[in-house]
């Protein structure tokens, strides 16, 4: 069996269904470019149309292939400076380390996330160390896989207050065009999605949620059609008969445009339905 995927990935292929495509609620605008010299620029900009609210980021990647190196800065409007460091490959084969570290000027706040990856053959597994004044917390996962089954466990401890905060099993299964994922977390809330690639052009997916002491089952149908090469429309409707519609169209290359809607079905004339657009440069 190939590498498993990481305990966040798992069931990533109907998460991809229900938020792929759809961006109600915000204009935003994404603008990719790489210099000569290798370095990538990212910078975005959104509006939200219900708050009014702006914001952005520019960030900045570069490569260091000799020796395995990748260096990331990011700035938000929020004014929070945080730069990653990323080596991968180099001490062993699998194995990836990296420093995430982050800057508020304002008020003099710094964090720092230390990452280990290891992932081969039928095993994936990470910790994390987050740094805190209070007392670091540790994050760590792991995923097993054999044969098209997958299962994952992922805790968080707090050493500071010597407490699990966070405890979540996974299972699952993935063949070719089918992936079956369950989970449970925290032992209080349960969830499962389906995934099935019907044929070369349509994708269709199936999520359910349920939290114990609570009789409301929540769950979504959703679907991706790929109109053609260059287009693409994607449809989701839950429990609370909220219906998301989204359309991406590849204008020419390196420029993507989607446009999304939120309709809420059971007050279809009483408005509060959400709009939204996407504009993608890349060059």
């Amino acid at each position: 069996m190939a590498v498993p995927p990481a305990y966040a990935d798992l069931g990533k292929s109907a998460k991809d269904i229900f938020s792929k495509g759809f961006g109600y609620g915000t204009l935003k605008l994404d603008v990719k470019t790489k210099s000569q010299s290798g370095v990538e620029f990212n910078t975005s900009g959104s509006n939200n149309t219900d708050t009014g609210k702006s914001g952005g980021h520019l960030e900045t990647k570069y490569k260091v292939k000799d020796l395995g190196l990748n260096f990331s800065q990011k700035w938000n409007t929020d004014n929070t400076l945080t730069t990653e460091i990323t080596m991968e490959d180099q001490l062993a084969k699998g194995l990836k380390l990296s420093l995430d570290t982050s800057f508020v000027p304002n008020t003099g706040k710094k964090s720092a996330k230390l990452k280990t990856g290891y992932k081969r053959d039928y095993a994936n597994v990470g910790c994390d160390l987050d740094f805190d004044m209070a007392g670091p917390t540790v994050h760590a996962a792991a995923v097993l896989g054999y044969e098209g089954w997958l299962a994952g466990y992922q805790l968080a401890f707090d050493t500071a207050k010597s407490k699990l905060t966070k405890n979540n099993f996974a299972l699952g299964y993935k063949a070719g065009d089918f992936q079956l994922h369950t989970s449970v977390n925290d032992g209080t809330e349960f969830g499962g999605s389906i995934y099935q690639k019907v044929n070369s052009n349509l994708e269709t997916a199936v999520q359910l949620a349920w939290t114990a002491g609570s009789n409301n089952t929540r769950f979504g149908i959703g679907a991706k059609y790929q109109l053609d090469k260059d287009a693409s429309l994607s449809t989701k409707v839950d429990n609370a008969c909220l219906v998301g519609v989204g359309y991406t169209q590849t204008l020419r290359p390196g420029v993507k445009l989607t446009l999304s809607g939120l309709i809420d079905g059971k007050n279809v004339n009483g408005g509060g339905h959400k709009i939204g657009l996407g504009f993608e440069l890349e060059a």
